[in-house]
């Protein structure tokens, strides 16, 4: 699902890491974890298609990223949902609009009918909300309604970053529990987080690999975690 061959990322005159090679399996749940500032932002924001490698190459569900055209990008990034630190909604879009919103502007096909906005909503907790604004949401509701957003167009790879850095332990537990339902349903996951607390409580749960990125490099931790 995810290839990188010697990927470098610099910018402002600072390398922020070089020789980066990873495989990540269809079906995989990775964690990837380091100090502030390795990178692990930029890392998820390459494998969203957000910006280009400084060096080496990319590869996502099988195509080299940098053979992709405009219309290639857009295809690809159907098939990629991204949940950020920060819900980055829409505030005068309602809490049903916002997740709606890749579907809407994606052309492949009507806006979601109530009753699967519903399901959606029912899957994260959020049942009977699809009419509230952003700012009476909490910050635990909004992450989950990212959440929501990330996979409306039922994506093939699930990116997370730092997903619950802004929430309590009890909601931070509760994502855990719907990016685990996400992985045992088939889709492959990627989170970046620095809460080793949460690594080691998914372990419990489901067959999570924890990447670590430190020095300006990556490497698969061990049982340490």
């Amino acid at each position: 699902m995810i290839e990188l061959e010697n990927v470098a990322m610099s910018y402002g005159g600072r390398t922020l890491f070089s020789g980066v090679s990873l495989e990540l399996a269809q079906g995989s749940f990775h964690f990837l974890t380091g100090p502030s500032g390795a990178g692990k932002t930029t890392l998820i924001r390459l494998c969203s298609l957000e910006m280009p490698p400084s060096e080496g190459r990319v590869r996502l569900l099988g195509h080299d990223t940098a053979d992709l055209d405009r219309d290639g990008v857009a295809d690809m990034r159907q098939r990629i949902g991204v949940v950020h630190q920060d819900s980055q909604f829409i505030d005068h879009l309602s809490l049903a609009e916002n997740i709606g919103l890749p579907v809407m502007v994606s052309d492949t096909g009507p806006a979601l009918a109530d009753a699967e906005m519903e399901q959606l909503l029912g899957w994260v907790g959020l049942k009977g909300q699809a009419g509230s604004m952003p700012a009476h949401l909490s910050g635990g509701e909004r992450q989950r309604g990212a959440l929501a957003r990330a996979v409306v167009r039922a994506p093939d790879l699930v990116l997370a970053d730092e997903p619950t850095g802004n929430v309590d332990w009890e909601m931070s537990l509760r994502i855990l529990d719907l990016l685990v339902e996400l992985n045992l349903s088939g889709k492959t996951i990627l989170c970046a987080t620095h809460d080793l607390t949460l690594i080691r409580k998914a372990k419990t749960r489901v067959n999570a690999r924890v990447l670590r990125l430190r020095n300006g490099s990556i490497e698969l931790a061990g049982a340490e975690l």
